[in-house]
């Protein structure tokens, strides 16, 4: 038996099987619309079909999909016709569209990004997201250009304003370390401390740290370990109070011994001149 592909647009009989779809162009009209089975179309002189017929679009549970130039849909959700008969679509706009029923692309929709898993983020890990048009969130406004972290654990559903610009890591403090950190912009600390661009300061708390959407991670910096024959020979590389509440002048050189302090981290305003020998 001879075995029958995908039937040719030439054909007048087209059988839709259930949650299968295809599109009709009325060449009187210039208009396509769209044809749902499970149901057989009988094509007249004045139409071709253009597409299809093609199964319906699936999306699972913690899964979504991206659609370009979406159909526009009235409060009842169902979607807008003009006088035509041809589906009104939101063109240049997305619709993210997570689990549902089997659904059909109207003429002029298109499949953006296919059906991918949703992201999952684990602990101490987060997604810095950016947004690209305003919108609010929650009673946050967020401003094309705003940036800012989705913190794991959880599951980050996507929306059409905000883009994922990477995924970030927290880096773990052992004891006797501490992290250098810089801001990309003004910002406020996990701290609550005022920062400006460029700004850089030390956590010196051990454990696991999250850098906030406006911090980047210069550095790991180790303790130096004092001994009784040994002291740092520290410079001051701007005005600053030091770990001691000493307030050292821009230049300013001093020793640090075994005295003051067993270990001793050293600021990102301090310059480890020479480890020096106390005699």
């Amino acid at each position: 038996m001879e075995k029958r592909g995908r039937p040719s647009a030439e054909e007048s009989l087209f059988r839709i099987p259930p949650y299968f779809y295809l599109h009709v162009l009325d060449q009187n009209t210039n208009c396509t619309r769209l044809e749902i089975g499970p149901k057989t179309y009988i094509r007249q002189d004045n139409e071709r079909v253009v597409f299809g017929p093609e199964r319906m679009i699936t999306v699972p549970p913690r899964h979504y999909c991206v659609i370009e130039n979406p159909v526009i849909t009235d409060a009842d959700e169902k979607p807008v016709f003009d006088g035509n008969g041809q589906a009104k679509l939101a063109h240049a706009d997305q619709d993210i569209r997570l689990a549902q029923d089997p659904f059909p692309l109207f003429p002029g929709e298109v499949l953006k990004q296919p059906v991918s898993p949703l992201k999952v983020v684990v602990a101490n890990s987060a997604l810095r997201l950016r947004a690209v048009l305003d919108f609010e969130e929650e009673e946050t406004k967020r401003t094309a250009g705003d940036e800012w972290l989705f913190e794991g654990p959880g599951t980050y559903i996507p929306k059409k304003e905000v883009v994922v610009e990477e995924t970030v890591r927290a880096t773990v403090i052992k004891p006797n370390q501490a992290i250098k950190l810089r801001a990309r912009k003004e910002c406020d600390d996990r701290q609550g401390n005022a920062r400006v661009t460029g700004e850089e300061w030390l956590v010196k708390k051990t454990g696991a740290y999250l850098p906030g959407a406006y911090e980047e991670v210069v550095d790991v910096v180790n303790a130096y370990v004092l001994t009784e024959k040994k002291a740092l020979h520290m410079r001051s590389l701007r005005t600053f109070k030091d770990d001691f509440g000493i307030v050292r002048k821009n230049g300013e050189e001093w020793l640090i011994k075994m005295s003051d302090t067993e270990t001793h981290i050293p600021n990102v305003y301090e310059e480890v001149r020479i480890l020096r020998i106390v005699l």
